[in-house]
């Protein structure tokens, strides 16, 4: 068994430190806030991200980014999509090239529109990056659901290495060489289970939600294949899977934040409401500009976007997209 160090507090990152350090490996926690660490020691409980589930004995914390990867094997950055470029490059003098990087959040940079593998590989391209990604959530994990993920790198031993470590009766992993694609998808699939929630949040049925659902792994399909993704991919756990559990579960946040902007509440009000992280706010905007640029159709993102930030009538938005002219499927 391995130490590994857990980059991030969040629900995830503390979910799969519980998993791992229940099977015998060696775990730590870093979190740059002194009362999240101080709380977790002392309550052995990450109360605000992750109620309910006790932290096993053993496994420690700490805000020191040296003590936190020194020996590690494995790390595993847990941190919104925004701040994986900062967090790396905080982190990168105490990377050595002995150790792999397991980046779970799911998403694309702001500004640049690269996907994080590119972000952590150009901040330390000393390291070797996987992406952990599939359906699921940090609540079910965490409580030893059965859960089937994926490991995706360009490297595949590491792949099959990390998924060797992280494998348990209740955890099980495939392995992947195609990062695009599975980035891709997870990014993605947050932008449709905002659409998904708007719906729920509108009164609609299960066949909106439906069609929101099969025309959107559609337009996920087309942008990743574009991109240098495979197409089978998008049929695969980080596809069609992570889709599913996003677009359906009350756990999602962006499946709950559609629902609020559903029912009439601003964007501002929405985010306040949820008070976690919801990643597809931020990537409907980078998907748009990156559809552009590919000169890739999105109409299903570009309606969201325009719901989010041009001030449009959710409502009226969706019976636009259905009134769009007839063609093939």
């Amino acid at each position: 068994m391995k130490k590994v160090a857990v980059v991030g507090s969040g629900s995830w990152g503390t979910a799969l430190a519980v998993m791992l350090q229940k099977h015998g490996h060696d775990v730590v926690i870093w979190s740059r806030r002194q009362d999240a660490i101080d709380e977790m020691e002392k309550e052995r409980e990450n109360k605000r991200y992750l109620p309910g589930i006790v932290l096993p004995e053993g496994m420690t914390f700490t805000t020191d980014r040296e003590q936190a990867v020194k020996d590690a094997e494995i790390i595993i950055l847990a941190v919104p999509s925004k701040a994986v470029r900062q967090t790396v490059t905080d982190f990168a003098p105490f990377f050595t090239d002995k150790q792999v990087l397991v980046n779970v959040a799911k998403g694309l940079e702001e500004g640049s529109l690269k996907r994080l593998s590119q972000v952590i590989e150009e901040c330390v391209p000393q390291c070797e990056v996987c992406i952990l990604s599939g359906p699921s959530h940090a609540e079910e994990v965490a409580r030893d659901i059965p859960t089937t993920c994926l490991i995706a790198s360009k490297n595949e031993e590491i792949a099959k290495m990390v998924q060797n470590e992280f494998m348990n009766p209740r955890f099980r992993l495939y392995t992947n060489t195609d990062v695009i694609g599975v980035e891709m998808g997870a990014a993605l699939k947050n932008v449709m289970a905002l659409a998904a929630g708007m719906s729920d949040g509108l009164g609609f049925g299960d066949n909106t939600k439906a069609a929101i659902m099969t025309r959107g792994i559609a337009e996920m399909k087309r942008l990743g294949v574009e991109m240098g993704g495979r197409a089978e991919t998008f049929s695969g756990l980080s596809g069609i899977g992570d889709l599913i559990v996003t677009c359906t579960s009350m756990h999602s946040r962006n499946r709950r934040a559609g629902i609020l902007l559903g029912q009439g509440k601003t964007l501002e009000e929405t985010l306040n409401e949820i008070k976690m992280v919801v990643e597809g706010v931020n990537t409907v905007q980078v998907a748009c500009k990156v559809a552009k640029e590919h000169n890739v159709e999105m109409p299903i993102t570009n309606a969201i976007y325009n719901v989010l930030f041009n001030g449009k009538n959710t409502e009226q938005t969706v019976l636009e997209l259905m009134s769009r002219d007839g063609k093939a499927e």
